[in-house]
């Protein structure tokens, strides 16, 4: 069973996943669908047709604006959000007040156990790759290779990390690899931008 809050706003047509906690003052909106075992912190909102996968943390009042898509185990950090208008406005040119006819929403995409720091800003449409790491206060234009690390405004490559969130580190007379430092796991990289597992570990 799902264990939410009595102050929690979940709407009547979301999916809340076996096991998944929903803290105080959060708000899931409509046909949100949160995956099993996941936490939604205090005062975070999940926006409607959110998708999330299993085992997902969702820090308090971290905003995951629709239509937002997060695989398994990805974490969202304290205060971070996942913005959906890559150009927003108010008003129409005519000065009237927008409605949702008035917009077409895009989302930010984050693949499975990527990590997004706390107060860091997604801008829609990005592409987060699996097992990345953002920074704390890093603001996210561009699409994320997976096992990056970036930090910044706007937001650039600093490394790479492993699955463990841990920085890698060269391998001695090994120019194109890298090793975990906790888990001794191996990674290659063939180009600049790409880094890819040789020994999970």
């Amino acid at each position: 069973m799902p264990r939410i809050s009595d102050s929690a706003d979940v709407a009547a047509g979301a999916t809340i996943g076996e096991g998944t906690q929903v803290w105080h003052l959060a708000q899931v909106r409509e046909d949100a669908v949160l995956g099993r075992g996941c936490v939604i912190g205090r005062g975070a909102y999940i926006g409607t047709g959110v998708h999330m996968g299993d085992h997902c943390k969702v820090q308090n009042y971290a905003l995951v604006y629709e239509p937002a898509r997060l695989g398994d185990g990805v974490f969202i950090g304290p205060a971070a959000v996942l913005t959906n208008d890559h150009s927003p406005r108010a008003v129409n040119p005519d000065g009237s007040l927008k409605s949702t006819e008035d917009w077409d929403p895009v989302g930010v995409t984050i693949d499975e156990g990527a990590a997004i720091g706390a107060r860091s800003v997604c801008v829609a449409p990005v592409h987060i790759g699996a097992w990345a790491s953002v920074a704390a206060g890093a603001v996210v234009t561009h699409d994320v290779p997976a096992f990056a690390l970036v930090a910044g405004v706007p937001a650039r490559r600093i490394g790479w990390v492993g699955r463990a969130g841990v920085r890698l580190e060269p391998v001695s007379g090994e120019p194109d690899l890298l090793r975990c430092p906790r888990t001794g796991a191996l990674y290659r990289t063939d180009t600049p931008d790409h880094l890819e597992e040789v020994d999970p570990a």
